[in-house]
């Protein structure tokens, strides 16, 4: 609430919030099972930010997704790892690589709170939003392989690239097969709009697991079988369970990552104190340097980024052939890191193979937690400034939202006036109902204001069933013309959605209105 009245992302609070708190007597020592974070937050909160992307823009921007989600994050972990073995004593090789896999991958959850609260244009919030879900996994099977060099003292390139391939791939495989065993459940089974919610808080999970059973990527398995479903919400979810869903969704995620980012918080702290007053300026200096090298570094790669668009424009068709010099910039600074980087971090084991303490994990720890701290509060806060100095108008969108949305109005009007009069005319004339549909089709309080009350009871029944089996032609034909138009690029995806949810609230009053038949 205090973050709504203050316009800021919550999370933002939260975390700041945690760290006074973790020093309460009765709160303190708290600590946070890497276990709990993956196998029971992480899977809704990635299934989560899944179904609200947009498959349309994904697939627009999916070679600069891609991009930054494999190849960057790679080369991120390579940077850091090289920087920080230079600049940390006692670390090698492979702990920096196991540092750079850790603090390299900008957060999905963190960037969609934040920028949720921010006017940038479309196009970043997809990217952000579309990068942050894919390079999850190339973080973490770099952190895995780091982790098995420093645990086993020896590494096999070749071997890693394979394997490398082998867990994107074969997550991705088994997120789908598993989106598609639970959409023909949806589909074929009489499911309420009760079991339907439940399932899908079912779904990610399965995926999660069944993917980590064979030792492949879970996060790319919930985050590649919840774009398949998403983009198929209207062929096996009802209109009640569509907005039950998002009603209930929108809730649990939002008890979900509040309690992640206070958790946050509170294990500062705690880290603070395992590390001991000797090793904390150290630390804090280690950790300062960093997180430069990752801004930096994020910025070369969005910069490097644009410069290759420019050149492959005058090869191949890029969605964007000059960015220019504010996109890259403004991208630059979308980089906040989060939930995963926590997780990652905790996960280390104690000790090694041989039993001895795992080398400089207390300090790993403090710079993950502080590259978090640092980057959710200084680029989290100074988000929207920069955003209002570099002005950036969305340059995807030709037409306003207001423009957009009464274009759309017109359509959906033309569309059911065009059904009435070629389909339906004779009950415009003998109907009272479907003539006062008719006359003010988008007026709700004045669908009915027509209706004779002085007819019998039989043709009142008729001319409800009438009036329903009309309306609900009428709905099924705006939202085939809702698909056909969300697939044009000057209409916003954004908006078709919420026209789409206007379509099922109709349809939830026509089912209301004719309950007790």
């Amino acid at each position: 609430m205090v973050a709504q009245k203050i316009r800021v992302a919550y999370p933002i609070l939260l975390v700041l919030a945690g760290l006074p708190l973790g020093f309460v007597p009765f709160l303190r020592g708290i600590q946070i099972q890497p276990e709990l974070i993956f196998a029971i937050f992480l899977p809704p909160l990635l299934y989560e930010a899944a179904w609200n992307t947009s498959w349309k823009n994904f697939w627009k921007w999916r070679r600069i997704i891609s991009s930054f989600a494999f190849p960057v994050v790679i080369l991120t972990s390579c940077v850091v790892a090289f920087v920080s073995f230079g600049l940390i004593p006692g670390f090698t090789l492979a702990i920096g690589f196991l540092l750079g896999g850790i603090v390299s991958p900008p957060d999905a959850v963190s960037a969609s709170a934040i920028l949720k609260n921010i006017k940038v244009p479309k196009r970043f919030i997809t990217i952000a939003e579309g990068e942050s879900l894919l390079n999850d996994a190339s973080s973490l099977v770099v952190f895995r392989f780091a982790l098995s060099a420093v645990l086993t003292g020896s590494f096999v390139f070749h071997e890693a690239i394979i394997d490398f391939v082998l867990v994107v791939v074969m997550g991705i495989v088994i997120g789908i097969m598993v989106a598609l065993l639970f959409f023909a459940v949806h589909r074929w089974l009489p499911t309420s709009a009760n079991i339907d919610v439940v399932l899908t808080f079912i779904t990610p999970y399965v995926m999660y697991m069944m993917a980590e059973e064979f030792h492949f990527s879970g996060v790319l398995a919930v985050v590649s079988g919840g774009l398949f479903l998403s983009a198929r919400r209207q062929q096996f979810l009802s209109n009640r369970s569509r907005l039950q869903g998002v009603n209930v969704w929108e809730a649990v995620a939002f008890v979900l990552n509040g309690v992640v980012f206070i958790l946050i918080g509170l294990e500062f702290p705690v880290i603070i104190k395992n590390l001991g007053p000797d090793g904390l300026i150290p630390a804090i200096k280690y950790s300062l340097v960093i997180t430069a090298v990752l801004i930096l570094t994020r910025f070369a790669s969005t910069f490097g980024a644009t410069v290759i668009s420019m050149v492959m424009s005058k090869i191949i068709t890029v969605a964007d052939p000059n960015p220019g010099w504010k996109a890259p910039i403004l991208f630059g600074w979308i980089g906040m890191r989060g939930v995963v980087s926590l997780a990652a971090a905790l996960s280390i084991p104690l000790t090694l193979n041989s039993g001895q303490a795992f080398p400089n994990r207390d300090l790993i720890l403090f710079i993950t937690f502080t590259v978090i701290l640092v980057t959710l509060v200084l680029q989290g806060l100074t988000l929207p400034v920069l955003v209002k100095w570099i002005n950036m108008p969305d340059p995807d969108f030709t037409l306003s939202i207001a423009q957009q949305r009464q274009l759309v109005r017109k359509k959906l009007s033309h569309l059911s006036l065009g059904i009435l009069d070629k389909d339906y005319s004779g009950y415009t004339k003998n109907n009272n109902m479907v003539k006062a549909l008719k006359l003010q089709f988008s007026a709700d309080m004045e669908l009915l204001k027509d209706w004779d009350k002085n007819d019998n009871e039989a043709r009142t029944s008729e001319f409800y069933k009438d009036y329903r089996q009309i309306m609900a032609r009428l709905l099924q034909e705006q939202r085939a013309l809702l698909q056909t138009l969300n697939k044009k690029e000057n209409i916003s995806d954004d908006l078709i959605r919420q026209e789409m949810e206007i379509l099922d609230l109709e349809e939830e009053k026509l089912r209301q209105l004719f309950e007790a038949e």
